[in-house]
């Protein structure tokens, strides 16, 4: 593989990283964090619309690029060690979700409550992806694009809207099921339609095997990434099929724009994928050959995204709890949230959420480094579980 696509893929994978921070840092830090959405045309602002809006494209490329990662791991594995090693560290990405990543949001020793998040929704789909590995190229096209186009349309039958199983497959948003004895299981990302869209990246790997024509491989990413903007602004106009909630006309033409932008996440929309995954792939396109200091710099989140993504909510996390402490409360507080040391209403304004998270990303850069070059240096397997 070229120097030259490893940037690319890792350039916007590390973007999406870091941006994916200030969605978690608003979180923690936002004093409205936790009394209105964001994305509600009728309380929020355009700053904060945007503040969240903009994070939307973290987990759809980060799945996706993940399947990527599979099909270029295909190049030097047998399907048969692809497959074992998928089967492996899917099911340690599902343990890491339960066991370290429902830690780290909750900071509750007794795991009262068990989050599954976007970690699980890559680790079953990889676990899935071993057993599917085999299919020909075309079958996994073909089964990624009937997934993600055609989930929605359970959108529009009754029965498949609530139930544990359904929960777990297609609707998530944070649906909430008992486990007995005070525990619970919240459910936020189902597995199917981002197993679909790892399948999507998996076949993009193919553009990028060593061989193929540069020139080509812009080319089609231009079209699909131009054609995924057009069929969301199209669908999205007709207010049809493609997300369960519909845009309407506000008090202004900015709003009636940010309620046309607000489409679904949990589960993400086909709509949802369109414009957040057709933007990526324009910017694959574009920054084909980029290079430099800054592209290497912010490569480096891209390179050991698992890595930043664990540290980095703990840190955000244990810096709530100080400031939390530092307002006069206790550690035995109690709380209603999932999250342990925030009280909705208490908080910052959003350019101190900015600072917090600017800071946040620059300290945990030279540690990111470490480990990067940690990595390219020594060759023990564990070291691919992370």
């Amino acid at each position: 593989m070229s120097k030259t696509r490893i940037y690319a893929l890792d350039l916007l994978r590390g973007i999406v990283m870091i941006i994916m921070a200030l969605d978690h840092t608003r979180d923690f830090f936002h004093f409205d964090a936790f009394l209105h959405d964001p994305l509600d045309v009728t309380t929020t602002s355009v700053p904060l619309f945007f503040t969240r809006w903009v994070t939307h494209f973290c987990a759809p490329v980060f799945v996706f690029l993940a399947g990527t990662s599979v099909y270029l791991q295909s190049l030097r594995k047998s399907k048969a060690e692809l497959s074992r090693f998928l089967l492996q560290r899917g099911l340690w990405l599902i343990f890491v979700e339960l066991a370290v990543m429902s830690l780290a949001f909750t900071f509750d020793l007794g795991y009262t409550a068990l989050i599954l998040q976007v970690i699980w929704a890559i680790g079953i789909s990889m676990v899935l992806m071993g057993l599917m590995i085999k299919l020909p190229f075309n079958a996994m096209l073909f089964l990624g694009t009937l997934i993600v186009s055609c989930h929605n349309i359970f959108d529009s039958i009754e029965s498949t809207h609530q139930g544990f199983f359904w929960d777990l497959l297609r609707n998530g948003n944070f649906a909430t099921h008992n486990l007995g004895a005070g525990h619970q299981l919240i459910i936020i990302y189902p597995f199917l339609p981002w197993l679909g869209l790892m399948m999507l990246g998996f076949c993009l790997g193919k553009i990028y095997e060593p061989t193929f024509d540069v020139a080509l491989r812009k080319k089609i990413l231009t079209r699909v990434g131009l054609a995924a903007i057009f069929l969301f602004a199209g669908m999205r106009y007709l207010n049809g099929y493609g997300d369960p909630f519909p845009w309407s006309a506000q008090e202004s033409p900015t709003f009636t724009f940010l309620s046309f932008l607000n489409v679904h996440k949990y589960p993400p929309s086909f709509l949802y994928i369109c414009i957040t995954m057709g933007p990526a792939l324009l910017f694959l396109s574009f920054f084909e050959k980029s290079d430099g200091k800054l592209v290497r710099a912010v490569s480096v989140y891209g390179r050991v995204p698992f890595f930043y993504y664990i540290i980095h909510f703990y840190v955000l996390h244990g810096l709530c709890t100080i400031l939390f402490l530092s307002r006069g409360h206790t550690l035995q507080e109690p709380t209603t949230l999932p999250f342990r040391f925030l009280i909705p209403g208490e908080g910052y304004s959003l350019a101190t959420v900015y600072l917090i998270w600017a800071l946040l990303v620059l300290a945990l850069y030279p540690l990111c480094k470490w480990f990067s070059e940690y990595k390219k240096r020594k060759s023990y397997a564990w070291l691919s579980y992370l």
